[in-house]
């Protein structure tokens, strides 16, 4: 009974959204390329090219409108795809999982390099807590569905313990470090820049990264209709999310100088998260293909989510003169 709720209440999160399904095809079906609605995150380099305006320029040319929109977290950014409320977005590498399970008419359309260090599981600087194995019926906060909850499954699963180990405690991440700083839960699996605010200001410990378990990838994903649709507005799209990870690899104190007052964290907090970042947005790839096939199959086989999926039937093809050109 509890592996059935638990699955249901992860696959609602998106599947809420699905009763809305015609009304959605029929939303993005008539979306034509005149605007651009961009999911973003309070990380990323989303964040970065938001700040720098030069998309903005770019489709202009081209009679495109941009319009940005903020989500908590990647759960929440890809309901907001499923229900037509944008057209593309960025998450880490499980919220697409979920909303494939729940039906969300998505395409995988790039990946930026893993970044395995910018996700942990936390414990509060005076916890007598010293490994995982150690959390073992302790309450652990996470947002459900997210990047984290794979990092989470994956090492009790190297600490020799399942998920039904812990109590998970399924909270977005304003409300995860309100918990953890009160105690009310033993850990936080969280990812930058709450993991570096945490760090920087709580002194949270690390008691696990995705160091050798994860690859957190972070994936840009669009609406199926509007990728098929505009494929010169997504590979222009790409073109300069790439571009603005090359200039913050280049120079990440001038990125730390312009997004810190973005995201109202200190400069040394910001320059953590910059720093641990991964830069270099690539269209899909065969091995990134299996890695997120892996992810998908370990959750259907805790039975998180309903039936067995593939991953490649939702990876978009990139026009073959763009492909060409990224390789």
């Amino acid at each position: 009974m509890r592996t059935i709720t638990l699955r249901r209440s992860l696959v609602a999160l998106f599947a809420a959204a699905i009763s809305f399904g015609a009304i959605t095809q029929a939303q993005a079906a008539s979306q034509d390329k005149s605007v651009l609605r961009i999911g973003y995150q309070k990380y990323g380099t989303l964040v970065l090219l938001k700040a720098k305006g030069s998309l903005e320029k770019r489709l202009a040319e081209q009679g495109v409108e941009v319009k940005w929109t903020e989500f908590p977290g990647g759960p929440q950014l890809l309901e907001g795809l499923n229900v037509g409320s944008i057209d593309f977005g960025v998450t880490g590498e499980t919220p697409p999982v979920f909303a494939q399970a729940a039906g969300a008419d998505l395409l995988y359309v790039a990946h930026e390099p893993p970044a395995p260090t910018s996700e942990a599981i936390l414990v509060p600087k005076d916890s007598p807590l010293k490994s995982v194995a150690e959390l073992k019926g302790k309450k652990v906060a996470l947002n459900k569905g997210s990047n984290v909850h794979y990092l989470l499954v994956r090492a009790l699963e190297d600490a020799g313990l399942k998920y039904s180990d812990v109590q998970p405690v399924y909270l977005p991440p304003a409300d995860a470090r309100a918990a953890f700083e009160r105690g009310s839960v033993d850990a936080w699996v969280i990812w930058d820049p709450f993991q570096a605010a945490a760090e920087q200001q709580l002194q949270a410990r690390t008691l696990r990264d995705g160091t050798g378990l994860v690859d957190n990838h972070q994936f840009y994903l669009a609406t199926k209709p509007y990728a098929q649709k505009n494929p010169e507005v997504i590979s222009a799209l790409i073109e300069e999310i790439r571009a603005v990870g090359e200039d913050s690899k280049a120079d990440p104190d001038k990125v730390t100088e312009q997004v810190a007052p973005l995201l109202g964290l200190s400069k040394e907090i910001t320059s953590i998260a910059v720093k641990r970042q991964g830069y270099g947005a690539q269209f899909i790839t065969p091995d990134v293909i299996v890695a997120q096939q892996k992810i998908a199959d370990t959750f259907t086989d805790l039975k998180l989510i309903p039936k067995k999926l593939s991953i490649a039937d939702v990876i978009w093809t990139p026009p073959a003169k763009v492909a060409q050109a990224a390789q």
